[in-house]
């Protein structure tokens, strides 16, 4: 069967199913009328999803790392995680907080986070739906339930985060953080909010709206936009425009004719590989540079 044709326009429709105020079944029916026809939305509309059983590209037994799912102090209760190391390294290395898309703490991440400790790091990827009962099977049911989040909740853990990693041992007492999508938005916010930051990396990341707010930012950022995403490139001129302002340290890349979520390679649709390499190098450049 030959693989569907797939428009801006469904993929449109998917972000603002995901992230905005669409809901299944207002999705499927504009994806139907989009696609011809039920039974193509049907075949398309998982390729513009997440695929969680996509192949990972550091698996979890890889012997280059070690990986342990643990628990620490949050903002408000245990906070649940999953820690990865390099097996051997040398010397005291950085920290990164890995934080999640709107999905919670999925086998992606996980794979991110092991992708980040192959570079020299140890990586923790914090599941932010602790408070919740922790990240469930189900994508949709994630998502609501990281809608439904007390704003103030998700920051409190990753700033509680921040300060397990500047102690951890094995670290060099340096901490950086790196999120995507949802995420993107929450390491803007923990620029924010965390003076003890040490570096900011943020994919397609809704940008802090308050120009005080900005003003209070000490980490130099690293923010990765994608060129088709229109919905949150449309906070970047604003955001670029404070941060000059104020004098901060940032570099913007826009990955031009890429789509919100590129670096998400379960996401068949999205996914763009040139622009994840490229943006995957500066970041670890980055990283390496300000955690060293």
């Amino acid at each position: 069967m030959d693989t569907p044709r797939i428009t801006q326009a469904m993929i449109d429709a998917y972000d603002e199913y995901t992230h905005l105020t669409l809901d299944r079944r207002g999705f499927m029916d504009r994806l139907t009328k989009l696609a011809g026809s039920g039974a193509a939305a049907a075949t398309i509309a998982p390729l513009l999803g997440a695929n969680s059983a996509s192949a990972a590209q550091v698996a979890a037994d890889d012997k280059r790392i070690k990986g342990e799912d643990i628990a620490y102090a949050g903002g408000k209760g245990e906070i649940k995680g999953y820690l990865v190391r390099p097996a051997e390294s040398s010397g005291k290395l950085g920290a990164v907080v890995v934080i999640h898309e709107n999905r919670g703490l999925n086998e992606h991440i996980r794979d991110v986070a092991r992708r980040v400790a192959l570079e020299g790091f140890i990586a923790l990827a914090p599941d932010l739906l602790s408070s919740e009962g922790g990240t469930p099977a189900d994508e949709d049911k994630a998502r609501d339930m990281i809608a439904k989040l007390a704003p103030e909740q998700p920051i409190a853990d990753d700033i509680a985060t921040v300060a397990y990693l500047k102690t951890i041992e094995g670290g060099n007492g340096k901490v950086g953080a790196v999120g995507f999508c949802w995420g993107g938005g929450q390491v803007n916010l923990l620029a924010v909010n965390a003076p003890a930051l040490d570096a900011a990396v943020a994919y397609y990341g809704a940008q802090p709206k308050d120009e005080a707010a900005i003003a209070k930012i000490h980490a130099p950022l690293l923010l990765h936009y994608a060129g088709l995403d229109e919905r949150i490139d449309a906070g970047i001129e604003a955001y670029k425009k404070a941060l000059d302002a104020h004098h901060k340290e940032y570099t913007i890349y826009v990955y031009e004719g890429a789509n919100h979520a590129f670096n998400n390679d379960t996401s068949a649709a999205r996914y763009d590989k040139k622009a994840a390499d490229l943006a995957w190098g500066r970041t670890i450049a980055f990283l390496k540079e300000k955690l060293a």
